[in-house]
């Protein structure tokens, strides 16, 4: 029941895994099974306990972290479901520190195992205990040995079939459990039925298989094994659950979470095997304590419910009103403790060491804080951080609205700390960055829908730079004459290039005071003020600029009059310098599977891209990098098309390196884009 206490110490599990492989449908069947809703949903029809945000139910898709807590035999479970889109695998990262074990959900599709090695990859080097769950067994075609063969090329770790398919008519209708020795025949929407195992030498030869794999690191099991033993299934349950917990390997489970099939072996599985709270805390150096330890997992933002914090309580109990305190000084008041499942919140009065609770009105705390109520602080836990990919400059409809875009873009980046805004003053412009478009899309529905601004969205500028070629001597006077006081500057200049990279320098070489030296700043400051903006239309680097003679009045001359008779001249002098439009070269690293790095470095060559090389990406098996420079210009839109060559996992890296001329109708283009904007 919500809000009850179940009489084993509370576990968190993620479910994770590629988009489409059925990741909420799964939830909503655990939350049937286990009586915590009376009524299964469907993501087809928008009524799921997980993705109930708008933005996730108009793409029938999970665009951040759902919680849902529930009972099974008395044990208390909290489901994170996690979106399965790479573009928002930062939620999922966010709440990896904080779990005791997760599932990886997986279609038996070998088209679509390529998906999972993200997954997997992070859940290892995390040393986060896991089970495979092959979903949608009961459309399976083809060998399951075969899958399994092609899963375990996506695992650093080795897979452990725990159940084999039963198949009458080349369809799935059970499995036989080899840890168990029973055979199951799948009925909808209910408990599986006991049946005779029909294939008794299979099962056998299956489950001696699965004693092999666990017997590599048990010595007692090896030698029961080789002395024709049957080990009591006590041992093997228990080398189930060590060999899980210290993550050696990786259970296999199998079934169809649309028809609640083998969901109830999943679930004994997680509440026998499943490590408890304390290896969470020892996972991320924690030390035992009495002080109350939670890691914040997740922040929500609600236009009427405020801020919430979804939070994992690592060690000790948290009561309503507790202060929270940060290792920087940090500090905030509890106000009210909740029990989520979905949208749904149950009121608390204390959260024990286990539970995965929402806690009210963190107020400048963070996801990926790690709090107590202690004086003693615990380790600061490291979330990998993704590179934005993808950006997009927006801006409020109304000029008056920019205060509130500000604010609520502070709002959405505590829910989401993977976006970044750009506030960009070469560019006048202001940016949302993040992971992909569908990921930038959702940003701006969502400031949109929740804190009601109109926005004007458009693809991003390129910050092009212009440069000169040769040298000239210019002269810029300024007189006027209006009653009283008038204005007088009078400059020699002397403009030339300078080596690519060199920037800008400014000489003195007034001789005899004829330009007085309270003034020879006013020049110089004119000069940076026109080279914002040199002939084409763009900021102006390596020139150097010399003040060689000029003219003064004693009267007339001021620091206005001498900045703009310096900007006359390099407006007349600079177009007489051939200038000629620089464009950034970037040095890219993109990581894809080794079957997409032909098609890679084709996309490369077809962006004007020059490539350097490619090798096998670090610690990833069956990836390689590929290095390469490229024209910012050409990477707007980049990871959009990589996504599509590597079915969403491809991704990329960038750093400026140099500047590079562009010319031809390219730059021609460019200067003609610039002018009319």
């Amino acid at each position: 029941m919500s809000g009850q206490k179940s009489g084993r110490a509370p576990r968190t599990v993620a479910v994770v895994g590629p988009y489409g492989s059925g990741k909420t449908t799964l939830l909503e069947s655990i939350l049937s099974v286990t009586g915590a809703v009376q009524r299964k949903g469907h993501v087809g029809q928008k009524n799921t306990v997980g993705d109930s945000s708008l933005e996730a139910r108009a793409r029938q898709m999970s665009v951040e972290v759902n919680c849902a807590t529930t009972t099974f035999m008395d044990q208390s479970l909290t489901f994170l479901d996690c979106p399965g889109s790479i573009e928002f695998l930062a939620d999922t990262l966010n709440v990896l520190p904080g779990i005791d074990a997760a599932i990886v959900v997986c279609e038996p599709e070998p088209a679509k195992l390529q998906m999972l090695q993200p997954y997997l990859k992070r859940l290892s080097d995390l040393r986060i205990p896991h089970f495979l769950f092959v979903n949608k067994i009961d459309k399976a075609s083809g060998s399951l040995r075969a899958l399994l063969a092609m899963l375990q090329d996506a695992s650093e770790k080795p897979l452990l079939l725990r159940q084999v398919p039963i198949v009458e008519n080349e369809a799935v209708t059970g499995f036989v459990d080899l840890a168990l020795e029973r055979a199951y025949i799948y009925r909808p929407h209910a408990a599986s039925e006991i049946v005779d195992i029909a294939d008794r030498d299979g099962e056998k030869e299956a489950r001696f298989a699965m004693l092999e794999k666990l017997a590599d690191y048990d010595e007692h099991l090896m030698e029961e094994l080789l002395s024709d033993v049957d080990p009591p299934r006590e041992e093997v349950f228990g080398d189930l659950a060590r060999e899980l917990s210290e993550g050696l390997v990786v259970p296999v489970l199998l079934g169809s979470a649309e028809g609640d099939n083998g969901i109830r072996r999943l679930l004994k599985a997680l509440r026998h095997e499943v490590p408890p709270v304390t290896a969470a805390a020892e996972r991320i150096g924690l030390q035992a304590s009495a002080d109350a330890v939670v890691q914040v997992l997740k922040t929500f933002h609600s236009s009427h419910g405020g801020k919430i914090s979804l939070a994992r309580v690592l060690c000790g109990t948290l009561k309503d009103g507790a202060i929270l305190r940060r290792r920087d000084g940090a500090e905030a008041r509890v106000s009210g403790i909740f029990q989520l499942r979905g949208d749904a919140q149950t009121k608390l009065g204390e959260a024990q060491s286990g539970d995965t609770v929402a806690l009210g009105r963190l107020e400048g705390i963070c996801t990926g804080d790690t709090l107590t109520t202690g004086k003693s602080f615990p380790p600061r836990v490291e979330i990998e951080r993704l590179t934005p990919v993808y950006r997009l400059a927006v801006e409020a409809a109304d000029r008056k609205d920019e205060v509130k875009l500000t604010a609520a873009v502070t709002k959405l980046r505590e829910e989401d700390p993977s976006l970044v805004f750009d506030q960009n003053a070469e560019l006048q412009e202001m940016a949302l960055v993040g992971q992909g478009e569908i990921h930038l899309k959702v940003a701006v529905e969502k400031l949109q829908s929740k804190y009601g601004l109109k926005l004007n969205v458009r693809p991003s500028r390129v910050p092009y730079k212009e440069t000169i070629r040769k040298a000239v001597a210019q002269h810029g006077r300024h007189k006027r004459q209006s009653g009283g006081h008038g204005q007088f500057g009078d400059v020699h200049l002397e403009i030339k290039p300078l080596p690519r990279g060199a920037g800008f320098t400014f000489e003195d070489r007034i001789k005899g005071g004829v330009v007085p030296r309270q003034w020879i700043p006013s020049v110089e400051k004119g000069v940076v003020d026109y080279l914002k903006h040199g002939p084409l239309g763009f900021p102006v680097v390596d020139v150097a600029v010399a003040l060689t003679d000029g003219t003064y009045h004693a009267v007339d001359s001021s620091d206005a009059a001498f900045q703009t008779a310096a900007r006359i001249a390099m407006s007349e002098g600079m177009p007489n310098c051939a200038p000629v439009l620089l464009e950034s070269i970037m040095h890219v690293r993109i990581h894809v599977p080794s079957d997409a790095t032909a098609k890679v470095n084709a996309l490369v060559s077809g962006r004007r891209g020059q490539l350097m090389g490619y090798d096998a990406r670090d610690g990833w098996r069956g990836w390689d990098t590929v290095e390469a420079q490229m024209p910012l210009a050409e990477l707007s839109d980049l990871i959009i098309e990589l996504r599509s060559l590597t079915q969403g996992v491809g991704t990329y890296e960038m750093m400026f390196d140099h500047l590079a001329e562009l010319s031809g109708k390219l730059a021609d283009h460019v200067v003609a884009t610039a002018k009319a904007a």
